[in-house]
C-alpha cells in the first residue's frame, strides 16, 4: 500500500514540477548593456535580459539596438569622423546607463507589464533631458561671464564705420540678395538634438517586450498585437507588404540624375511574401545582366552592337557602380535622367515576361532634403538643373501621369514646404502613396496631442532608433490608423542582424515594411523572417489578404468609403 501511495502522488515523482505551479510569476532581475557591432561594422548597444523563474537566474533574450545616421551622402570627412565620435560617446554612455541605473530602476518588475516599464523609462530619459538642459544652461552662463570679463579688461577705442549702416552686421551679395528675394523659402529647421546615450531606452523597452513574448511562450508579433488591441488577440493579421530595394542610385555619383536616391518593387498583394520576394529576385538578376552589358540598355546609346564611341563609354560607366553592393543591401549605379532609369526597369521586367503596373509595382525615395540648394532657394534635381517647390509639384504630377506603375514616393519634398505637400497630396492622392520618411521628425516628437506633426501625406515611416519605446509604437501606430494614415516600419542605414523590426511590423498592423535589399545579412535576415511568419500565420489560419487603397485628398469632404480607389488586380497581357 505505501508504495501504491507514494508512486501515484506527484510530489514524489517530480517535485519540482509540483512546486513550481506556486512559485512566483518571473521577474527581471538584471539587465546587460555591452558594445557591439552593427552590419557596417558601427558601434552599437546589445541589451541582455535575465529574469529570475522558478527562483533560478536564467537568460532570457538579448536585442541589438540599429544606429540611424542623419548625416548625409555629400558630408565632408570631417563632419563624418565627427559623427563617427559622437556616437562611439553614445554607446559608451548607453552601456553604462543599463548595466547601472536602469539595471537597478527595473529589478523585480515583470517583463510581461511593458506599460509599466516604458513609463519608467520614459521618466528616466526626461530626467537626463532636465540634466542636460540645466548642464547647457550653466556653460552658456559661465561663457557669458568670460565674455563680460574679457569685454572690461580690453577697452577697444571706438571706430565708427559709416559705410556700414546701422543694424546691418554684414553686406550681402547683391546676387544671393535678389535670389533670396525672388524665391524665399522656410529655411531648413535644426535637425533633431539626440541625448548622448538614448539608445537604452529604446534597446531596454523592445529587450522587456522579447522577454515578455518569451515568457509568455508566444511570438514576439503576437504579443506586441496583444498589447496594442488591449490583450485582445486579433483573429486574423495581415503582412506588411516589403518595399524591397533594387537599386541604390547615388547622389554623388558622376552621374547627373540626384533625384533617385532608391528604386524599390513593390510584389502586387495577389501573391504570396514567398512569391513576391522570388519575383523580385528574378528581376533583380536580370537587371544584373543588363547593368553588366550596356550595349543591351535602353537610352541614349545606339542599339547597334558595333564598337563604338558611345558604347565604349557605356562599358566604362556603368560597371564601375554596378560592382559594389550598397549598405542597403542593393546595388549601386548611377543614371543621367528619371527615364532612363525607368525605361531600363520596364525593359529588365518585358526581358522576364513581365510588365510594370501588373505584375509588380514602383516605389522611388526621392530624399528631397538632400537636393536643396539654399542659395538659390530651389531643388538641384539633376547636375545644373534646378527646381522651386512649386516646379517640383508639376513634375511629380507628369512623372506620374507617363509611368503610373510608381505608386509610391517618399520624401518628395523636404518637411519644411508643407504648402507644397498640400498641393501634391491633392494632386497625386488618389494616384499614388506620398509617403514623409525624413519629412517626419523622430517618433517622439511626432506626437502632439492626438495629432501627427508631420506635412500633409498618405503615410509615415518609422524607424525604431534611440528613444523610441514599444509603447511610443503602438500609440503612434494607432492614431495614425485612425486618420487613415498608412505605417510604414523602416529599417535604419546602419542595420543589425536582430530581425524583432519584422515582429514590430506584423504586430502593429503596417502596410508596408522598407527593409533594404536582398543583399547582406543583417537585411536578408529579415525577410527570412517575414517569411517564417507567413508560413506560421498560413498554417495558423490567420492571414488577412492586404489591400492596397490610395486616398483621394481633394475629395475628403465625402464620405470615407469613397475617398480611396483600389488598385487593380494583375492582369494577363
Amino acid at each position: 500500500m505505501k508504495g501504491k501511495c507514494r508512486e501515484s502522488h506527484p510530489f514524489h515523482l517530480f517535485p519540482a514540477n509540483y512546486l513550481s505551479k506556486y512559485s512566483k510569476a518571473p521577474v527581471i532581475c538584471k539587465l546587460v548593456g555591452r558594445k557591439v557591432l552593427d552590419g557596417v561594422g558601427q558601434s552599437t548597444l546589445e541589451v541582455e535580459i535575465y529574469c529570475t523563474v522558478k527562483n533560478y537566474e536564467k537568460r532570457i533574450c538579448s536585442t541589438v539596438m540599429s544606429c540611424h545616421s542623419q548625416i548625409p551622402e555629400n558630408a565632408l570627412p570631417e563632419k563624418i569622423e565627427a559623427d563617427e565620435k559622437e556616437r562611439n560617446d553614445s554607446v559608451n554612455t548607453a552601456v553604462e546607463w543599463v548595466n547601472e541605473s536602469l539595471n537597478t530602476m527595473l529589478r523585480d518588475l515583470e517583463p510581461t507589464d511593458q506599460c509599466q516599464v516604458d513609463k519608467m523609462l520614459g521618466e528616466y530619459f526626461t530626467n537626463k533631458v532636465e540634466e542636460k538642459k540645466k548642464i547647457q544652461r550653466q556653460e552658456e552662463e559661465e561663457e557669458e561671464e568670460e565674455e563680460k570679463a574679457e569685454a572690461t579688461l580690453a577697452l577697444p577705442p571706438r571706430t565708427p564705420s559709416p559705410a556700414t549702416p546701422p543694424g546691418k552686421k554684414k553686406s550681402a551679395k547683391p546676387g544671393k540678395k535678389s535670389s533670396v528675394a525672388e524665391r524665399p523659402i522656410p529655411p531648413a529647421e535644426p535637425a533633431e538634438p539626440v541625448l548622448c546615450g538614448s539608445l537604452a531606452i529604446g534597446g531596454t523597452s523592445l529587450a522587456i517586450a522579447k522577454a515578455g513574448a518569451t515568457i509568455s511562450h508566444i511570438p514576439l508579433y503576437s504579443h506586441i498585437a496583444l498589447l496594442k488591441h488591449e490583450q485582445e488577440s486579433p483573429e486574423e493579421m495581415t503582412l506588411p507588404l516589403p518595399m524591397v530595394t533594387l537599386l541604390n542610385c547615388e547622389k554623388m555619383s558622376p552621374s547627373k540624375l540626384k533625384l533617385v536616391k532608391e528604386v524599390m518593387l513593390i510584389p502586387p498583394v495577389q501573391l504570396s511574401l514567398k512569391q513576391g520576394i522570388e519575383r523580385v529576385l528574378d528581376i533583380q538578376k536580370e537587371m544584373t545582366r543588363l547593368l553588366e552589358s550596356p550595349g543591351k540598355m535602353p537610352g541614349p546609346q545606339p542599339a547597334d552592337g558595333k564598337k563604338g564611341r558611345a558604347q565604349n563609354s557605356g562599358k566604362k560607366s556603368l560597371p564601375q557602380f554596378l560592382k559594389r553592393i550598397s549598405h542597403l543591401g542593393c546595388l549601386t549605379t548611377g543614371y543621367d535622367d528619371v527615364e532612363q532609369l525607368l525605361l531600363v526597369m520596364q525593359t529588365a521586367c518585358r526581358n522576364i515576361g513581365l510588365e510594370l503596373g501588373t505584375d509588380v509595382y514602383l516605389a522611388i525615395n526621392c530624399a528631397a532634403h538632400e537636393l536643396m540648394d539654399y542659395d538659390k532657394g530651389k531643388y538641384e534635381i539633376l547636375t545644373g538643373t534646378f527646381k522651386s517647390p512649386d516646379e517640383m509639384v508639376a513634375m511629380y504630377g507628369e512623372l506620374i501621369d507617363k509611368f503610373p506603375f510608381i505608386i509610391a514616393l517618399i520624401d518628395p519634398l523636404r518637411k519644411e514646404d508643407r504648402e507644397q505637400w498640400s498641393n501634391i497630396c491633392c494632386a497625386l492622392g488618389s494616384k499614388c502613396y506620398l509617403i514623409a520618411e525624413d519629412a517626419a521628425t523622430c517618433i517622439s516628437k511626432l506626437k502632439t496631442d492626438q495629432t501627427i506633426n508631420t506635412p500633409v501625406c498618405s503615410g509615415v515611416v518609422l524607424k525604431y532608433v534611440n528613444e523610441t519605446k514599444v509603447s511610443d509604437l503602438i500609440e503612434l501606430t494607432g492614431i495614425l490608423d485612425g486618420q487613415r494614415h498608412i505605417t510604414i516600419l523602416g529599417s535604419p542605414d546602419g542595420e543589425s542582424s536582430d530581425d524583432s523590426l519584422v515582429d514590430l511590423a506584423v504586430g502593429l498592423g503596417a502596410r508596408f515594411i522598407k527593409l533594404g535589399g536582398l543583399s547582406r545579412g543583417e537585411r536578408v535576415t529579415k525577410y527570412n523572417r517575414l517569411l517564417a511568419i507567413e508560413e506560421e500565420l498560413a498554417k495558423n489560419r490567420n492571414l488577412r489578404e492586404t489591400k492596397l487603397e490610395f486616398v483621394a485628398f481633394a475629395e475628403e469632404s465625402q464620405p470615407e468609403n469613397q475617398l480611396s480607389d483600389e488598385l487593380p488586380p494583375p492582369e494577363q497581357d
